[in-house]
């Protein structure tokens, strides 16, 4: 991988982090069209530039995440984000396997869209629409909802965001708490990865691996950067268009999106 290629799957993952569209299935995707290798460092590459998108949330939500007068909001988040750790470790290495394959992937993509095309018709009487208003109890149900998207192609995004109108959440609340949800949840994977995981082939601890060259470093420092800023900018035109037309059009997009990758990997490459 060199670095224009690290840029392209950083602007992936940047708009797809917080869309209802599967970000793993995208770079898992793009990767594979542009012929990158699929080494250790990429795999660490396509979960750590989830740092630069995490910034991206404390940044637009930073009165949220620095007001530390309202405990209740952090309690929340970390009871929230348990379950996914818990399941997450146990389901390591199984989920690892499967993202080598990018056929069940795209079926899942497929029925994930299929779903949004309907979720808005479930969920028409919201209870909720603020934060605040979110009990523990919730949180934690909304957290054990986040854990479907450990199969890659759900979209954490979009298995939260279901599971907060699922518990009486608005659009705009579930997207929201989604996001910050994601904080937690993907700072726990990206600290997972790089501090902590040793990696099959090289048999390096991930910051080993981004700490091996030059270019690895410039690719994780500058990946994380355009991650953060094409992030900031996906979230606002993410929230837009729920206020708006709802969760359908992500849905077709999931459908159409999941069909061509399907087609392609089963008969065109």
């Amino acid at each position: 991988m060199d670095l224009l290629q690290a840029i392209l799957i950083a602007i992936v993952e940047g708009i797809t982090e917080y869309l209802p569209v599967s970000s793993t299935a995208h770079m898992i995707f793009t990767s594979s069209y542009f012929g990158i290798q699929e080494d250790d460092f990429v795999k660490l590459f396509q979960v750590s530039i989830q740092f630069g998108a995490i910034l991206a949330v404390v940044a637009l939500y930073w009165r949220k995440f620095f007001n530390f007068s309202k405990l209740n909001f952090f309690i929340k988040l970390a009871a929230a984000v348990l379950p996914a750790l818990v399941l997450g470790k146990l389901f390591d290495d199984k989920i690892e396997a499967v993202l080598g394959n990018p056929i069940p992937i795209a079926i899942v993509l497929i029925v994930g869209g299929i779903v949004l095309l309907f979720i808005d018709q479930q969920f028409q009487n919201p209870t909720i629409v603020k934060e605040e208003d979110i009990t523990i109890k919730k949180a934690v149900t909304i957290g054990f909802w986040q854990c479907l998207a450990m199969m890659p192609g759900t979209s954490r995004s979009a298995a939260s965001i279901i599971g907060g109108m699922q518990q009486g959440l608005s659009r705009h609340a579930a997207a929201e708490f989604s996001f910050f949800l994601a904080v937690p949840t993907m700072l726990a994977v990206t600290c997972y990865s790089v501090f902590l995981k040793t990696y099959e082939h090289s048999q390096m601890k991930g910051y080993e691996l981004i700490l091996q060259s030059n270019d690895t470093i410039k690719m994780f420092v500058i990946g994380n950067i355009v991650a953060f800023v094409v992030a900031v900018l996906a979230i606002k035109f993410f929230i837009g268009i729920i206020k708006q037309y709802g969760f359908k059009p992500w849905g077709w997009y999931r459908i159409v999106a999941g069909t061509i990758l399907l087609l392609y990997f089963s008969y065109l490459k």
